[in-house]
């Protein structure tokens, strides 16, 4: 595949943190931005963007759990309050749910993340 610079953006904070939640690269939003679960891409193979150079290690984790909890947190107290399970009952329900949304966002946050890095110019080593 051919490296296009052309198609790379300036930087801008909505538009990095659009393209990192749909997981392509912050830079053109053409290619992909990761390769696995949460493994960066490199280099981007459409524009040829350093995606690796973008630190996002604790801040996504960060972000996912402040979202899970404030997503999920409201739902759980109001489905305690109207229907009395007993608390072995909550936990079945409650530990996977939590478990499984955290990985469901997790991606989309890292991806965020990276995109907030790219529009602020902020890199590994600065």
């Amino acid at each position: 595949m051919m490296l296009d610079q052309s198609t790379r953006s300036q930087p801008n904070f909505w538009l990095g943190v659009r393209r990192g939640m749909t997981r392509r690269c912050p830079a053109c939003g053409v290619g992909r931005l990761f390769k696995g679960y949460l493994s960066v891409v490199e280099v981007c193979p459409a524009c040829g963007n350093d995606n690796e150079q973008y630190p996002s290690d604790d801040f996504a984790p960060y972000v996912t759990i402040f979202l899970v909890l404030h997503l999920l947190t409201p739902i759980f107290i109001l489905s305690d309050r109207a229907w009395h399970y007993p608390l072995g009952v909550e936990a079945a329900v409650t530990i996977p749910v939590f478990l499984l949304a955290t990985l469901a966002i997790l991606p989309f946050a890292k991806g965020a993340v990276i995109g907030f890095a790219w529009a602020y110019g902020v890199v590994r080593g600065q």
